[in-house]
């Protein structure tokens, strides 16, 4: 079934890059496994995946021994300062960074590991009071600041749409997404750039990547529905 399902959305991007004129390999699939044991990755990996998001850095440090070494871990949840230390060797790239305290602590870390983190930019550009991220005016500000870090390469943003039931709906929240990336990156402030949009869940990213997504984060679309039970894990 994750073979079959990986399959058809990667079907799905294609057709998605087709009707954008865009090329399918300039999109990433991330296969979010939050909550999904170490076999359905490894059928996933099977199956040609080999960027895996978590949104816990627990989960990330359980699965990361039990897996091939040439997976990409991605850490895709709200990142606490206190647990940046597991994981800043161990990552690909952190996509929720929303905070100068934050990007200080990753910064720290990074030092000590003698290792340079790729970030993404948090946005929460529907501004929804449930979700973490910078409101848009506050990210520029906050580039510039996170460009002096040498541990630190900011790469571009990352935004969680509204859960919408047409994603047609979020088609703003990507446009405005991509249009604060191209002003950034017009810029050309050092250490900076914007090659990446991580933007577009299960229930949206043919819609993102219409919009310019360079990475997409599906979860339920790969492995189905989540076990929430396992989050108090992590609590």
């Amino acid at each position: 079934m994750i073979t079959e399902n990986l399959n058809q959305v990667r079907k799905n991007i294609q057709e998605a890059c087709e009707i954008s004129g865009r090329d399918p390999k300039e999109v990433t699939l991330i296969a979010v496994s939050k909550t999904k044991p170490v076999p359905m990755l490894l059928e996933a990996y099977d199956a040609g995946a080999r960027v895996f998001g978590e949104n816990k850095v627990q989960e990330i440090v359980d699965k990361y021994p039990q897996l091939p070494e040439d997976i990409q871990w991605h850490m895709i949840g709200h990142l606490q300062r206190n647990k940046v230390k597991y994981i800043v060797d161990k990552v690909s790239m952190i996509h929720s960074v929303d905070s100068l305290r934050l990007a200080q602590t990753i910064e720290q870390e990074a030092a000590k590991h003698d290792v340079c983190v790729p970030i993404l930019l948090e946005v929460n550009v529907a501004q929804e009071e449930t979700k973490f991220g910078l409101k848009m005016e506050e990210v520029l500000p906050l580039v510039e600041s996170i460009a002096e870090f040498p541990h630190i390469k900011i790469q571009g943003l990352m935004t969680i749409a509204p859960y919408v039931q047409n994603p047609e709906e979020n088609r703003p929240v990507f446009r405005q997404l991509k249009k604060l990336s191209v002003d950034i990156a017009a810029k050309n402030i050092n250490n900076v750039t914007m090659s990446v949009l991580s933007m577009g869940m299960t229930g949206d990213y043919q819609v993102a990547v219409q919009e310019g997504a360079t990475m997409v984060r599906v979860g339920t679309g790969i492995f189905g529905e989540r076990d929430y039970s396992k989050q108090a894990q992590d609590k």
